[in-house]
């Protein structure tokens, strides 16, 4: 039986994960949480842990000695995280326990990364192909930490995978956040004030990005793997797609903020890995996470 343990495992991923996590079979599942969480019907054992105190986790390490980590966790207050010093905080914080984890029999580490550990001018982001140039804090302490867990495997022996996560959205997103931000101004009769929104981006349902990581948990591919559809959407046609399915398009307003210097007009995702050696495909399209998305804000 594998024992998994599940970091960040309350968050915005992290609960879509344990739900799937749970329900399959074979797998004795534990979360940690820094709250104390009330069991929620799920067949999960919580741990309330501060990952930033390495003394608890390695208690916790000592006691659950997991054979699979699915470490989630991060600094992501939006409008903070891009250039915050928590950023190297997290990175010293995942390292201990990986070193725990290797330290009491763990056998495969899949940790999340970001697609801004890419260079952006590229447009086109491959594993294998496109620079790892950061322009942020976040993504450089994300693919530094991504190059350390490449090392400590091949020093250890230990499984590893990294996830990058492009752009993704659902229920229980931050309200700031694009997609959510637009439906809760609308649902509230409220001006959706945006950019022009010609820019390519691509774009992934939280139910999805969740069962990717779980597939590449339980897969034994290496290294970094994109977390994406592999499929071009602009942003006016999110945001369009919103006014649509709510009957207020007449409260768009696009072009009415401007668009940053830097912002990269295209920024897909390669999914070859994802789908040739993970094996996974989106199961959800556009429509679908869009029409949950409004459902979750109204009620």
């Amino acid at each position: 039986m594998k024992r998994i343990l599940l970091t960040g495992a309350t968050g915005f991923i992290g609960r879509y994960c344990l739900q799937l996590l749970s329900a399959a079979e074979n797998f004795e599942i534990h979360a940690v949480s820094s709250n104390k969480q009330q069991k929620n019907g799920l067949d999960v054992q919580w741990h309330q842990t501060d990952l930033l105190d390495y003394g608890q986790v390695s208690e916790l390490i000592t006691e659950v000695k997991p054979s699979h980590l699915l470490h989630l966790a991060w600094y992501t207050v939006p409008g903070k995280y891009w250039n915050s010093t928590e950023n190297i905080r997290w990175v010293q914080a995942s390292l201990a326990l990986l070193h725990a984890f290797s330290l009491h029999g763990g056998q495969r580490a899949v940790m999340a990364g970001t697609c801004a550990e890419y260079d952006w001018k590229y447009g086109y982001c491959s594993e294998n192909i496109t620079p790892l140039v950061p322009a942020t804090l976040y993504g450089t302490c994300k693919h530094s930490l991504q190059m350390m867990l490449d090392a400590f495997s091949k020093q250890t022996g230990i499984s590893s995978s990294w996830g990058r996560i492009f752009f993704l959205y659902g229920p229980h997103e931050y309200p700031q956040k694009l997609v959510s931000s637009v439906i809760r101004s609308i649902v509230r009769g409220k001006p959706a004030r945006c950019t022009h929104g010609n820019q390519i981006r691509d774009y992934l349902y939280v139910q999805d990005v969740a069962e990717a990581f779980v597939a590449l948990l339980n897969s034994k591919v290496q290294g970094p793997v994109n977390i994406a559809s592999g499929c071009p959407v602009t942003l006016k046609d999110i945001i369009l797609k919103i006014a649509k399915k709510t009957n207020r398009q007449n409260l768009v307003e696009l072009g009415v903020i401007p668009t940053p210097a830097n912002e990269p007009h295209l920024l897909l995702a390669d999914v070859k890995r994802l789908s040739d050696e993970v094996g996974w495909s989106p199961g959800y399209d556009l429509d679908y996470g869009l029409e949950r998305t409004i459902e979750q804000v109204r009620f």
